[in-house]
């Protein structure tokens, strides 16, 4: 038991005189800060190259969906007139 309690209290001793212990300062290397600031440099130009890859592919989707749309119309008007000679077809018939 007594081999117990010298045991918690050199810990205790050790614990508090390493936690009062100040961490040595260490201020980042010259050559840590310049990497560092050429990787925001390259993420920066890689964000801003993206975006205008981004840019390019929206206004490419948005012409084709233009064109869609207008070939869509059209083959719409083309069914309506069809079905207006359709019905004209079908009254000249019965007329007769």
């Amino acid at each position: 038991m007594n081999k117990l309690i010298a045991t918690l209290v050199a810990g205790l001793f050790a614990s508090v005189a390493f936690a009062q212990a100040p961490a040595p300062a260490t201020s980042p290397a010259p050559a840590t800060v310049k990497a560092e600031a050429k990787a925001e440099k390259s993420v920066a130009k890689a964000e801003k190259s993206e975006a205008k890859v981004d840019a390019k592919a929206d206004a490419a989707v948005s012409k084709e969906q233009a064109k869609a749309d207008q070939k869509k119309a059209k083959a719409h008007a083309n069914t309506t007139e069809k079905k207006a000679e359709g019905a004209a077809d079908v009254k000249a018939s019965t007329a007769k």
